[in-house]
């Protein structure tokens, strides 16, 4: 799905929860979906600091924490740093990432057995999840297939 596209239907997933994707916060969901890898709030003020040459770091963050709210993207903990997550099969659900420390790229997974089994765990112990993210580091298949190779 293209960028535009992925934008109108976050665009169609705020208006549904009374919520408007104002041109501030469909820059920055541009951003972070065209990037490809995860971006920081830093990274991402640089970026917009090309279209709006006054935005400061209040902006960004405001706009991050109204696309968290809506599900649009996920904050990957270990690294600070944003990750789109955008369509149907997203919404609401709990996440995985899978993080190659030689690249740097993120994979999200969404394995309703993983989520199944930590809920099943946190049940037995009287905890009370309200969320849960899971980071696994690691290196991808391209970087493993590479430092099998160089061998």
């Amino acid at each position: 799905m293209s960028v535009a596209a992925q934008l109108e239907e976050a665009a169609r997933a705020c208006a549904r929860e009374g919520g408007a994707l104002t041109e501030l916060r469909r820059q920055v969901l541009g951003l972070i979906l065209e990037a490809g890898a995860p971006l920081t709030a830093y990274q991402l003020l640089d970026r917009l600091k090309e279209t709006r040459k006054g935005a400061v770091p209040p902006t960004v963050y405001r706009a991050l924490d109204f696309l968290l709210a809506r599900r649009l993207i996920h904050k990957v903990e270990s690294l600070n740093a944003f990750v789109p997550c955008i369509g149907p099969a997203h919404d609401g659900h709990q996440a995985q990432f899978l993080i190659c420390r030689s690249c740097g790229s993120v994979t999200e997974i969404a394995d309703e057995a993983v989520a199944r089994a930590l809920g099943e765990a946190a049940s037995r112990l009287g905890f009370r999840p309200s969320s849960a993210l899971i980071e696994v580091s690691g290196a991808c298949v391209q970087c493993v297939r590479g430092a099998a190779g160089g061998r």
